[in-house]
């Protein structure tokens, strides 16, 4: 919603977030975990004006991702991040790719 004197903006409704707490319960992990991956920066959050930590429900994904290479590959939660940025590459090059294979109009099946 705008103020048509003023200019100002104002969201119609609060944006949808989980808590700490709600986080952990719905991804399985302790939340002493998640506060741990959050300090590896592996998961994305806001904090409000206490301090609280608030997830964007986009990083129930994230933390699907985050447990399936830690249990999968036995991989290091500080590793993790590393494998996370270069998957993020891949699937950036891939899109570009097929990009400029659309707009050169070639199909690759």
């Amino acid at each position: 919603m705008i103020d048509t004197t003023t200019g100002t903006r104002w969201p119609l409704a609060r944006p949808y977030r989980l808590s700490l707490d709600s986080y952990a319960r719905i991804t399985g992990v302790h939340p002493d975990l998640v506060r741990r991956l959050v300090a590896l920066g592996l998961l994305e959050i806001t904090r409000d004006a206490e301090g609280d930590l608030w997830f964007d429900p986009s990083q129930v994904r994230e933390m699907a991702t985050i447990q399936r290479l830690h249990m999968r590959l036995n991989l290091t939660y500080a590793s993790i991040g590393l494998v996370m940025d270069l998957l993020d590459r891949i699937s950036e090059l891939e899109r570009s790719q097929r990009r400029s294979r659309a707009e050169r109009g070639l199909r690759w099946t």
